[in-house]
């Protein structure tokens, strides 16, 4: 069908009377008029109705207007300020002229106008509303799809009026593989919206990545731009120590050093200028940048080569760098395009690379620690409090937490893995316009991806103190790059108090307090290894930014040795923190000369000396195996509060079912073994049990074992029954007498049916209710006796280790001639 937009012509009045409730959202009257009705759009009570009711105005199929929504803005409406790129509202609508798809993607001129402006002249809405007005900004940009649609009624039909709307390499088949996947989320200002999955929805084919060699996978829109490697100058010799911008190195083959980081980057400025970096031989490089507005990637080093992004040299010597382009201030500015290619692209190098996919390993650029003494300070705060690592990780398919629920039941012992969400998590932030210029000022409500910690367990109390980020200050601050008190999705924790609703947990040295609240609860439980300083020790262990070799290891090399220098930091006595990496590359990449002359070039130096890699403070840090003590992950203990109890009849045949009893921790989940006069019943291991003939006279009770792998394997018993007493029949089907009631003819009966079918049945037939002596077979001959009375059996079962049981069955008729 067509859509009902394109050359509709309404008359000026009718235009007026479109929005008699709200004239300030009514552009200037034309001689054309509008085309869409946005009077139900804009009166819509949520986000939710407004895409039903711009459906139903446009003829866009409403999961559609969704998906297209979600992938430019994840249905936030961006507060009437513009996005990362400029756009306004859930459409993302620009003021400028967008490129135009021609539908194949050979080449694209620029839209004779603005997206706003288009909109306004299809909705008679001003620019200001559409811009302003969540309602209207829907409406809008609903319009704005149907016109681009040419003929079709299936969603497949919508295709090029997609790609025309996203005019963005992949846009197409993202948007349609939302429809397939469904989405639902609370947007920043408190609006559910859900798009329903189908999976019958077909997908557009993937596209190739255009250039050959990149190293990305099918399917990704990625270039190859390359970082260049060149002398400072054409006249400096080869072997100069003047040369850009990053060094050559066998990172994927046995040369080494081994990739174990990917660092996730901010820009901190637009991809054009970024990439144009990234190609400067006098600046630095880092592997990929990633554009805002459509998830385009641009690769710039091989990963066998080392780039120079990450402020400290073993990171460097170990990481992939992606820069994404945006500001680290700004909240709206990381797009669903962006996040949805990032991951793809993270999840492909993490799998050929080795790479473990946690918080440990795909870490922010704010988590790489500094080198030496007073470097930390200096260390940046990207990708900044806007990135949503929930969402990132669900992309990844490892979801912060595992997916388990959070919980409120923490013990001092524990290790938790915290888990702040995003959306429902907006926290105080100062600064952004001055820390990330040119971001505007922080938008009060906004998802964070952090909780604060406090010196005490109070919201009142100061923030936590981090002394190698800000030296000298008693407490961390609000503004936004300060990360002193600031603990991320994903980061583990030991905690070593609890008080009430607050986790007391160790941070940068010193007892920091989180607030775990019991109805809304932001820590998961989990396992790690942990370390404290060395048993009887007396004075802290070091913390280091970089795992390097011990001082003999550099002997005949020709390489010099690296000092070892510790951080601001310690783990002073008494302390823990968990381990995020037992298993550390303890080595040094030489690196110095252009053409790798230099002594020791181009070799990675191992070393014997052993690191741990430590979740401490808001980094990644080490410490030396010789200065600390490695404790295994534990089981925290639980004890069992009331003792399990079986209900039921102890009987043979009997039901008899176990409760577990109550325990100090919310334990998930239990195993069962039965016992009968103290012996374990082999196989018995449910929480139901049925006392067989074997148990007559005997006493059974049960062992109930916490089955949680968080906790200790505790056992508990319950009380014993009474001795197993005999079991009972049940009758499902009563005795019956079949036959004619007459003189001189043969009754016969029928046992019924019993549970469990009994061993012997004997019968006893009944004149008038009265047994009649002799008569206990199962037939009955009819005498002279008889006539007139009524004739019924009682039958009579029995079994081993079962009580008798008798039933009467119904009387006949008189009994005639």
């Amino acid at each position: 069908m067509r859509t009902p937009h394109r050359g509709i012509a309404v008359a000026v009045a009718a235009a007026a009377a479109l929005f008699p409730a709200a004239p300030s959202v009514l552009a200037s009257t034309s001689t054309a008029g509008p085309g869409v009705s946005c009077t139900a759009t804009l009166s819509a009570p949520t986000r939710e109705a407004a895409f039903g009711e711009a459906a139903k105005a446009t003829g866009v199929p409403e999961p559609l207007l969704k998906a297209v929504a979600y992938m430019l803005s994840r249905w936030d409406d961006h507060q009437g300020k513009p996005s990362s790129d400029g756009g306004y509202g859930v459409f993302d609508l620009s003021d400028g002229a967008p490129e135009a798809w021609d539908g194949a993607d050979k080449g694209r001129a620029a839209e004779s106008k603005g997206q706003i402006a288009a909109a306004a002249e299809l909705t008679g809405l001003t620019a200001d509303a559409l811009r302003r007005e969540p309602n209207a900004g829907i409406c809008g940009g609903a319009a704005l799809l149907a016109s681009y649609h040419d003929d079709g009624d299936d969603l497949g039909s919508w295709r090029d009026a997609v790609a025309r709307f996203g005019a963005k390499n992949d846009f197409v088949r993202q948007v349609y593989q939302t429809l397939r996947t469904g989405e639902s989320r609370v947007t920043a200002d408190g609006q559910r919206v859900t798009l329903a999955a189908d999976d019958s929805v077909a997908l557009p084919a993937a596209r190739i990545a255009a250039d050959a060699g990149v190293d990305c996978p099918s399917g990704l829109d990625c270039e190859w731009l390359e970082a260049p490697y060149a002398k400072g100058s054409a006249s400096e010799p080869d072997n100069t120590t003047d040369y850009g911008n990053h060094d050559i190195a066998d990172r994927t083959g046995p040369g080494g050093p081994k990739l174990d980081y990917i660092v996730i980057h901010d820009t901190e400025g637009y991809y054009g200028p970024s990439v144009r970096l990234a190609q400067d031989p006098t600046y630095l490089a880092w592997n990929y940048t990633i554009r805002s507005s459509d998830g385009h990637i641009a690769q710039h080093l091989d990963a066998k080569d080392v780039g120079w992004h990450a402020g400290n040299w073993y990171v460097n010597m170990h990481a992939i760098g992606i820069e994404h382009e945006g500001f680290a201030g700004t909240a709206n500015w990381f797009t669903e395009s962006m996040y949805q290619t990032s991951a793809t692209l993270v999840k492909h190098l993490a799998q050929k690379y080795g790479i473990p996919l946690d918080r440990a390993h795909v870490i922010g650029h704010d988590q790489v620690p500094g080198t030496v003494l007073g470097a930390t300070k200096s260390m940046h705060w990207d990708p900044g409090p806007y990135w949503d690592w929930d969402h990132y990780f669900d992309l990844l398919g490892a979801p912060v937490g595992g997916g388990r629920d959070a919980t409120a039941d923490v013990a001092p012992g524990d290790v938790v893995e915290v888990r702040t969400g995003y959306q429902d998590n907006p926290q105080p932030l100062t600064g952004c316009a001055a820390a990330s210029p040119p971001s505007p000022d922080c938008v009060p409500g906004a998802g964070t991806n952090f909780l604060p910690l406090y010196q005490s367990p109070s919201e009142t109390a100061p923030l936590a103190a981090d002394p190698g980020w800000k030296p000298g200050a008693t407490a961390g601050t609000t503004y936004v790059s300060d990360i002193s008190a600031r603990v991320v999705s994903g980061h583990k924790l030991v905690v070593a108090q609890v008080q009430g609703n607050w986790l007391g947990v160790w941070w940068a040295g010193s007892l920091a307090w989180l607030h775990n609240p019991a109805d809304h609860p932001v820590v998961v439980r989990t396992q790690a290894k942990t370390v404290t300083v060395k048993a009887g020790a007396t004075t802290p262990a070091a913390v280091y930014g970089r795992a390097y070799p011990e001082a003999t290891a550099y002997t005949g090399t020709g390489i010099p040795v690296q000092a070892l220098s510790p951080l601001e930091y310690k783990i002073p006595v008494g302390q823990a923190y968990a381990v995020s990496d037992d298993d550390v590359v303890t080595d040094y990449y030489r690196a110095v000369s252009f053409d790798g002359s230099a002594p020791g070039d181009r070799t990675d130096l191992k070393g014997q000396d052993r690191y741990y890699q430590l979740w401490y403070a808001h980094r990644q840090v080490f410490v030396r195996a010789a200065d600390a003590d490695l404790h295994d992950a534990q089981r925290s203990p639980v004890v069992n509060t009331t003792p399990p109890v079986i209900s039921g009849s102890a009987k043979v045949g009997g039901e008899l079912t176990a409760s577990p009893g109550t325990w100090s921790r919310q334990v998930a989940g239990f195993t069962y073994q039965w016992y009968v006069d103290g012996t374990a019943v082999s196989g018995a291991t449910e929480a139901t049990y049925r006392p067989g003939v074997a148990n007559l006279g005997k006493s059974v009770l049960v062992e109930v074992t916490v089955d949680d792998p968080y906790f200790t394997a505790t056992s508990a018993r319950s009380a014993a029954t009474a001795p197993v007493a005999p079991g009972t029949f049940t009758s499902a089907e009563p005795p019956a007498v079949s036959g004619t009631p007459k003189v001189g003819r043969r009754l016969k009966a029928s046992p019924g049916t019993w549970t469990p079918s009994p061993e012997k049945v004997t019968y006893q037939w009944l004149r008038g209710g009265v047994p009649v002596r002799g008569a206990t077979g199962r037939t009955y001959h009819l005498t002279g006796h008889d006539r007139g009375a009524r004739v019924a059996v009682r039958v009579t079962v029995s079994a081993k280790a079962y009580a008798k049981a008798t039933a009467t069955s119904a009387a006949t008729r008189p009994v005639t001639r």
